[in-house]
């Protein structure tokens, strides 16, 4: 089993950043693809970003590109959502998910094996 821990959701203002992180278990960790979902209340679980390995290979969604960055350690096994120029239309709660066998598109959150319970995010305007 692979078991995901999110933090660093918090209330910030319109135009401020905010850090998450996933703490990661499990031995192979370096190999996972590890994303970041979002969800708000009543609308359906969005895709935010991705990062395939500690190469730097990464994917946003369109909503997010410019403003969040992706990067991991996996030493640590950790992995983090850097998001700056925050909007209201951010808010939502956050989720780690790992996908630790390949297959399917990184933009699917079928795909993924593993899930944390998730971090919410709320921007204030």
């Amino acid at each position: 089993q692979v078991q995901l821990v999110e933090s660093g959701g918090g209330l910030v203002q319109a135009g401020g950043s905010l850090r998450l992180s996933c703490a990661a278990s499990g031995r192979t960790f370096s190999s996972f693809t590890m994303g970041w979902f979002r969800q708000a209340p009543g609308k359906e679980r969005e895709f935010v970003a991705a990062i395939i390995t500690n190469s730097g290979s990464s994917y946003y969604g369109d909503s997010v590109k410019g403003r969040f960055t992706v990067f991991r350690n996996n030493a640590a096994n950790m992995v983090y959502l850097q998001m700056n120029s925050l909007k209201p239309e951010d808010t939502a709660v956050y989720y780690c998910a790992a996908r630790t066998v390949y297959r399917g598109t990184i933009y699917s959150a079928s795909v993924y094996d593993y899930w944390g319970q998730g971090t919410q995010v709320t921007v204030s305007s």
